[in-house]
């Protein structure tokens, strides 16, 4: 009977938490970020699998979060869909009403490349999210000095295929950076951070894909789905010449549950 009752109260309690987001505020240094970037707010948010379980409402509900926010970025580490692309259009509707003063940007994920990359790919554009997978952009800001003269300055922000279902095309991103460079890589798949972690020219790896495990032991192990075990499986990690940040994700997939494992919306603010 106790072990019964347990069972459900496990249960009952994984069922809230998938809907227990979190707002995960924390500062990012590095010394090539222009002064024009200093204090700019992204707002990175992966592994969304809107569907049957992630309704209109509740991606209308994200939005007003997100906006909430006020970021001057917005980033997708991917899994936009979950399971069937006719979720596709609907969720876009809403994601439509994201707001960024300076851009927002995204990746496919694994699921996304299988159910249907096409439709996703239209929808991110119609919603103006500019799709990343192998491409990078510059992103410009104005810096003033106390003479009140201005200054046009610029990080690069850039992504790769997913790890699993796609190519992976750096080169992109490496172009036109130097190691002066404030340079960030969108990769759904956090096990390509160490390939970009090698060239010495990437600052930052924004990764998703691992729900930081979703279902856990207590938040102490996942299944990471990730051929470094535990390493990437959630937060902030430090490399030899850069640094990764795998998020848990804001939806789930195969049961709307997690266990110590809390959906978020991750808000890195730049500094010197």
């Amino acid at each position: 009977m106790a072990v019964g009752v347990l069972l459900v109260a496990v249960l009952v309690y994984g069922f809230l938490e998938n809907y227990w987001l979190k707002v995960n505020a924390f500062d990012f240094y590095d010394s090539d970020l222009p002064k024009a970037f200093v204090n700019k707010k992204i707002v990175f948010i992966s592994d969304l699998h809107l569907g049957f379980y992630f309704s209109n409402k509740r991606t209308n509900e994200l939005v007003t979060k997100i906006n909430q926010l006020k970021p001057d970025i917005i980033i997708f580490g991917g899994d936009f869909i979950d399971r069937n692309v006719k979720y596709t259009e609907p969720r876009f509707n809403g994601l439509k009403n994201l707001k960024a003063s300076l851009g927002k940007f995204g990746v496919l994920g694994n699921h996304d490349n299988v159910i249907g990359p096409d439709h996703i790919k239209r929808e991110m554009k119609e919603a103006g999210i500019t799709l990343l997978d192998n491409q990078a952009q510059w992103v410009l800001a104005t810096s003033t000095s106390l003479s009140g003269s201005t200054t046009l300055e610029q990080i690069k922000i850039g992504g790769v295929g997913d790890l699993w279902t796609e190519y992976q095309n750096l080169q992109p991103t490496l172009n036109g950076a130097g190691k002066e460079d404030f340079v960030i890589v969108v990769s759904h798949n956090p096990d390509y951070a160490p390939i970009a972690d090698q060239t010495g020219l990437v600052d930052l790896t924004l990764s998703g894909h691992t729900h930081a495990g979703q279902i856990t032991f207590f938040g102490l192990w996942g299944m990471a789905r990730s051929l470094y075990g535990q390493k990437f499986r959630y937060g902030m990690v430090p490399l030899n010449n850069s640094s990764v940040y795998i998020t848990s994700g804001v939806g789930s997939t195969i049961l709307p549950v997690r266990f110590f494992a809390r959906p978020e919306i991750a808000v890195i603010t730049l500094k010197k």
